[in-house]
């Protein structure tokens, strides 16, 4: 199963979860949803170099997908789930992402 971090205000965490939905083999969590969450979230992103550059850019690093072998990426294609659109809503000041 295929973990997935995201937030619900979040322009292309919503894009995923709608094609992943009622799908058993991802497993959603939103870091907004609890603390608990968040803080999950942020231990993983905080010791990963995954997220190095989302980091050195001002991203968040959602959504985030942690494989069923512990691999981190930010790629929903590494995931099994079709590319997102490069255009459109983002959540960063700057427009540029999430």
């Amino acid at each position: 199963m295929v973990t997935v971090f995201v937030m619900h205000t979040c322009p292309d965490c919503t894009r995923i979860e709608s094609q992943i939905k009622d799908n058993p083999n991802y497993h959603v969590i939103d870091i907004g949803a609890h603390v608990r969450n968040l803080k999950a979230f942020l231990q993983l992103r905080d010791t990963n170099p995954t997220f190095a550059a989302a980091r050195q850019m001002g991203f968040v690093g959602i959504p985030c997908f942690v494989l069923e072998d512990g691999t981190v990426t930010l790629s929903s294609l590494e995931a099994g789930i079709g590319a997102q659109p490069t255009e459109g809503a983002s959540c960063s000041i700057d427009g540029k992402g999430c």
